[in-house]
């Protein structure tokens, strides 16, 4: 598995490309630093793959069981528009229309890797996301989700 990390804010051209920072290609394998997979995220925003870490992830939700209605839901939205895209010459990416039209993505972006994926936000509503986020809950959810 590939992990991924930082913050970079890049800009959405015209045909909707943006620049992958040299940065985020660097944390890549040279084999893989090419070919992503993009798709919805599940907060407003899009998942950008690299596609070892797609494959992984795409084996574990379609081999669940399809006799379960939440299993064939759950594969329907994690597939719904997933689109395979490679680094142009210059190192760009390509977001789909329908892609952009789900996050909003019109100019600003923030690209923020989050582990296994980067998340491709508009960045007016990647600030709004944090600016009612406090330290203390922060501190909340930290001890929340690490007790589990």
């Amino acid at each position: 598995m590939i992990l991924v990390q930082g913050e970079y804010e890049v800009t959405l051209d015209a045909k909707g490309r943006f620049l992958l920072p040299a940065k985020l290609i660097s944390q890549l394998p040279q084999a893989v630093a090419t070919h992503f997979v993009v798709n919805r995220g599940l907060d407003d925003c899009l998942y950008l793959h690299p596609m070892e870490n797609w494959m992984e992830e795409a084996k574990a939700i379609n081999d669940l069981p399809d006799y379960e209605d939440d299993n064939r839901k759950l594969k329907k939205f994690f597939n719904y528009g997933m689109t395979m895209v490679d680094l142009d010459s210059v190192s760009r990416i390509l977001l789909p229309q329908n892609l952009r039209d789900y996050a909003t993505l019109e100019k600003d972006l923030v690209l923020s890797g989050i582990g296994k994926h980067i998340e491709i936000w508009d960045k007016s509503k990647y600030h709004q996301f944090f600016d009612s986020f406090t330290p203390a809950n922060y501190r909340a959810l930290y001890k929340k989700v690490k007790t589990q």
